[in-house]
C-alpha cells in the first residue's frame, strides 16, 4: 500500500519548497524562471505520489496549480528513464474537455520543459487537420488532446500508443457534463493497460468516482480544500443574449441605467477588449483598456486614472486584471464568461471589497453555456436571471445541462434580422 492508502488528504497550506520535491534540477530551473517560489498545496501533495508511480485522483479547481502538479512529475520521469520502445507515439497523453484548456496545458508543458529535450503537441477541434497530421508523423513525448479530435485521428490510424506510459484525464467532471464519457471509454480502451493514470476533477463523487474506479488501479485520493467565496455581499445576475450584437445592446443599457460608480468589464480576448473600449468611447463613456499588450507606461496611466476616478469603465482581460484592487468598483460585467469557474470567482471579487456591496452582471449566450454550468456548480446556486423589457432574448437557455455540439458556435436566431428591439 502506498502512503495515504487512497485516503482523502486535506491540503489547505503549503509549507515546503520545490527543492523538497526531488524534481530534476533542470525542471527546478524552469519553475524558477516562471517566477514560482513554492509549490501550491495540490502540487505539494500530488507530485510525490506521481513520482512514486501510483495512480492518482485529485479534486482541485483550475487556478490551484493543478497543471504543474501533473506536468512536472511526468516530465521528471520521462527525462530520467528510457521509453519502453522506439516508436514515435506519445509517452504521455493528456485529455482535456476544451481546446482552450488543452492549449493552456501545452503552454505550461513548453514553459516547464525549456531546459530539457522534450517534445509536445496538441490535437484539438476547431483548427485545421493538416498541421496536426504532420506533427503526428514525428516523435512526440506529450500529446494533449480533446476527445473528439483525438478519436478522429485514432480512427485514421495516425496515433501509435504502444509506448504510452502516462494517461491524464483533466477536468473529468466537465468531460462528463459535456457528454464525453463514451469517448473517454474508447480512448482508455485503446491505450496500454500497463500505465500510470491520473484523474483530476472539481469533485470526486457519484459518476466521477465510478469513472475513476473503472479506469484507475488502487489510486491515491487527494482532495484540495478550497475556500470558495460565495460573495454573499455581491448581487450576481445574468442576462441571456442571442449573440454579440445583443450583448452590446445589453451593455449599453446597463451602463446607462445602473447606479454605477466604476466598473470592470471583462472580455475573453485582447482584440475584443480593444473593440469594446473603442465603442464605449464613441458613445461618450470614460473608458480605458487593460490587457497584456499594453506598454508598462500605458498600464500605469490607466491604473492611476482608475484610482483617481478619471475612468468610469475599465475593459480588461483576466491576465491583465490579476491583482487589481480598486476601492470604488461598484460593478463587474462579464461581457464574455471566463472558461473556468475559478476565474469567475476572481472576477466577481473585484467588487464588493472590504465588505462593501457590489453587483456582478454576466451576459451569456449559447457559446457561454457550459461555462455557466460550471460556475453554478462551483458556487452551488443558480444565478438570478434578468429580463429587460425591450431587450429580451429571442433564443432560450438550453434545457439540458450539457450543450455538446453547440458550445463555442455562434448562435443566430432565424428571426433576429426581422425584429427591431424597443429601446428604453
Amino acid at each position: 500500500m502506498r502512503p495515504h492508502g487512497g485516503r482523502a488528504i486535506n491540503v489547505s497550506k503549503s509549507i515546503m519548497s520545490f527543492e523538497n520535491l526531488n524534481l530534476d534540477e533542470r525542471l527546478l530551473k524552469a519553475v524558477d524562471a516562471c517566477g514560482f517560489t513554492k509549490p501550491t498545496p495540490i502540487q505539494e501533495q500530488a507530485i510525490p505520489v506521481i513520482l512514486e508511480g501510483g495512480d492518482l485522483m485529485g479534486s482541485a479547481q483550475t487556478g490551484t496549480g493543478k497543471t504543474a502538479a501533473f506536468v512536472l512529475p511526468i516530465l521528471h520521469q520521462i527525462i530520467n528513464r528510457e521509453p519502453v520502445n522506439k516508436s514515435i507515439g506519445p509517452r504521455c497523453l493528456v485529455v482535456a474537455p476544451t481546446r482552450e484548456l488543452a492549449q493552456q496545458v501545452e503552454k505550461d508543458a513548453v514553459d516547464y520543459s525549456k531546459f530539457i529535450k522534450f517534445t509536445q503537441g496538441s490535437v484539438v477541434g476547431g483548427v485545421s487537420y493538416g498541421p496536426q497530421i504532420q506533427m503526428l508523423k514525428r516523435p512526440v513525448d506529450m500529446l494533449i488532446a480533446t476527445p473528439g479530435r483525438l478519436l478522429d485521428h485514432m480512427g485514421q490510424g495516425r496515433i501509435d500508443f504502444s509506448r504510452l506510459e502516462f494517461l491524464v484525464l483533466d477536468e473529468a467532471d466537465r468531460m462528463l457534463d459535456m457528454g464525453f464519457i463514451g469517448d473517454i471509454r474508447k480512448i482508455v480502451g485503446a491505450v496500454p493497460e500497463k500505465r500510470q493514470t491520473l484523474l483530476f476533477s472539481a469533485t470526486l463523487e457519484g459518476p466521477i468516482l465510478r469513472m475513476a474506479q473503472s479506469f484507475l488501479k488502487e489510486p491515491e485520493s487527494i482532495s484540495l480544500t478550497t475556500n470558495t467565496k460565495n460573495h454573499e455581499q455581491i448581487e450576481q445576475r445574468i442576462h441571456w443574449a442571442d449573440n454579440v450584437s445583443h450583448k452590446h445592446d445589453l451593455l449599453k443599457h446597463y451602463v446607462a441605467e445602473e447606479e454605477m460608480s466604476q466598473a470592470v468589464i471583462f472580455t475573453s480576448t485582447k482584440r475584443g477588449a480593444d473593440e469594446l473600449v473603442n465603442q464605449l468611447n464613441k458613445r461618450g463613456q470614460k473608458a480605458a483598456v487593460l490587457h497584456g499588450d499594453l506598454r508598462q507606461s500605458a498600464r500605469k496611466k490607466t491604473m492611476d486614472d482608475m484610482h483617481h476616478g478619471k475612468i468610469k469603465l475599465l475593459v480588461a482581460t483576466d491576465i491583465a486584471a490579476r491583482g487589481l484592487d480598486f476601492k470604488n468598483i461598484s460593478h463587474v460585467i462579464n461581457f464574455d464568461l471566463p472558461n473556468t469557474a475559478e476565474d469567475y470567482i476572481h472576477r466577481v471579487g473585484r467588487t464588493g471589497r472590504a465588505s462593501a456591496t457590489g453587483t456582478a452582471i454576466s451576459l451569456v449566450c449559447r457559446k457561454d453555456w457550459d461555462y455557466l454550468v460550471s460556475i453554478e456548480r462551483l458556487t452551488g446556486k443558480k444565478l438570478k436571471r434578468d429580463n429587460i423589457e425591450g431587450l429580451e432574448a429571442i433564443s432560450k437557455e438550453p434545457k439540458n445541462r450539457s450543450t455538446l455540439g453547440n458550445a463555442g458556435r455562434s448562435w443566430k436566431p432565424s428571426r433576429r434580422g426581422s425584429i427591431k428591439r424597443r429601446r428604453r
